[in-house]
């Protein structure tokens, strides 16, 4: 697992051991890069359900602005932090081990960009997405990025959330939503 480009290119990450956290493959988190690619610099972003930073280090890495990481594990947060130290970025992330709908239900801030990529076994995405909607965490335009199985049906959102588009990539798909307040 390694940084694709930016300011900490070719920087390999440390994974957790064991089968409890399960990393997004390059392949797909270069997928995810290539949807946003034109809207990284300067925003703000979450990475939710956080695992070993590597959504929320990419998106540092090629220019964000800073980036709140939500891991509930100790041992998986501790790793976000090392991970930050290891590219550089760590003075434009924040790292915080707790629930990530309970981060949701009490954030002060809206981001520009926000991860979902929980433990396919929890099935947190509809309460995810829910929470982010009813809390309304991500700024006008901003865009939701939630990877899961390919067989997982996804949640509908009430305007000024839309869903987007969905990508395959083998048994992964990556489901795209908007905040567009002036949408029609």
């Amino acid at each position: 697992m390694r940084v694709i480009t930016g300011t900490a290119r070719g920087r390999k990450l440390k994974e957790l051991e064991g089968y409890e956290t399960r990393p997004t493959t390059d392949r797909v988190k270069e997928g995810i890069f290539n949807i946003i690619q034109f809207d990284i610099e300067g925003r703000k972003v979450l990475d939710l359900f956080a695992g070993t930073g590597q959504l929320g280090i990419e998106a540092l890495s090629r220019g964000a602005a800073g980036a709140v990481f939500v891991e509930h594990r100790r041992d998986a947060a501790a790793l976000v932090r090392d991970n930050l130290k290891l590219t550089g970025l760590a003075e434009h992330g924040r790292v915080v081990c707790g629930e990530a709908l309970a981060y949701v239900s009490s954030a002060k801030e809206k981001f520009d960009l926000i991860f979902i990529d929980p433990p396919y076994a929890a099935n947190l995405w509809k309460n995810a997405i829910n929470a982010i909607s009813q809390f309304d965490i991500l700024s006008n335009h901003g865009i939701m990025i939630c990877e899961s199985p390919l067989e997982r049906e996804m949640p509908q959102v009430d305007p000024p959330y839309y869903q987007r588009r969905t990508y395959r990539y083998g048994k992964i798909k990556i489901t795209t939503y908007y905040r567009e307040e002036d949408a029609q």
